[in-house]
């Protein structure tokens, strides 16, 4: 399932683009969005702002590296109240799984990744090897599966194998040291080390579990490649989190941008995303990260 044992962790997609940012001397910036909110059409074109596509339909600033598309979900296990309201908005407003594919297309078409965060249940009910297909077919990259562990993933294992895509699993500060390093083994392209244990949610300050984490991942897997999240905000905070992981990983300060223009009567005003997605690319940018020095040696 793992080629961890012959040619190190195995960077899949994803990874490379981890590599592409330590190129130039920083970490990797991943923003999530969920499809269908505030509406199917204006979740794509939130996207698309999400990498650097302005009002013009160019690229007019620095965008995300990646970016992860959730799927909402009647029953999450992880998601703060930010994500939940969007997610329950959306569900009420008529999102279906296809829609995913549509977002991954519209990502796609501005020459960024995308990959797919969705709860197990929804790919097992659509078929592990259609969502796969379809998901390929697209021009997605992966899946983050949050309550899937590994040894449950016989099925994902084999779709993700044939159709060549990431598998991203979740570790914790609570992961066993044994668990960690068979999670690190299972994924393909990047681990996401969720800083906090609970749910998501935007914060004044990082967890400090969150290094020491990382730290962990690499003393048992040195090759693999860590992206943080739960808590990041700003871009004083991920350039903090990219001082030591690999990648970043924004959620709830993004959503929390649409739920106020949506809320304010606007909800295709996307002029708050934009500028915290410019404050997070800035950020990142701001100074050489210890990951990025790490992975160039």
């Amino acid at each position: 399932m793992s080629t961890s044992e012959n040619t190190g962790f195995d960077q899949g997609i994803t990874g490379k683009i981890f590599a592409a940012a330590r190129n130039e001397g920083r970490g990797a910036l991943v923003g999530y969005l969920p499809v269908g909110y505030p509406t199917v059409p204006g979740s794509l074109e939130a996207m698309r702002a999400l990498c650097g596509i302005g009002d013009s339909g160019t690229k007019e600033y620095a965008g995300v590296d990646l970016v992860e598309i959730g799927m909402p979900y009647s029953d999450p296990v992880m998601d703060g109240v930010t994500v939940q309201k969007a997610s329950t908005r959306a569900l009420q407003r008529g999102v279906r799984v296809r829609d995913v594919f549509s977002a991954v297309e519209a990502v796609a078409e501005t020459g960024t990744a995308a990959v797919v965060m969705i709860y197990w249940n929804l790919v097992e009910h659509y078929g592990p090897h259609a969502f796969a297909r379809d998901l390929v077919a697209a021009g997605g990259a992966g899946l983050i599966t949050p309550d899937l562990t590994p040894d449950e993933a016989g099925a994902w294992f084999e779709a993700s194998d044939s159709y060549g895509l990431d598998r991203i699993f979740l570790v914790a500060p609570s992961s066993s040291d044994e668990r960690l390093a068979a999670t690190v083994d299972s994924c393909r392209g990047w681990v996401y080390a969720t800083s906090l244990m609970g749910v998501t949610g935007a914060r004044a300050q990082v967890s400090s579990a969150a290094p020491a984490l990382v730290e962990r991942i690499r003393s048992l897997r040195p090759q693999a490649l860590a992206g943080v999240g739960l808590g990041v905000s700003n871009g004083a905070q991920a350039a903090e989190v990219n001082g030591y992981a690999d990648a970043a990983i924004v959620g709830s300060a993004l959503v929390a941008t649409l739920i106020q223009a949506d809320d304010a009567g606007s909800p295709d005003d996307l002029a708050g995303l934009r500028t915290v997605v410019a404050d997070l690319a800035t950020g990142v940018r701001s100074g050489t990260s210890e990951s990025a020095v790490r992975l160039s040696n």
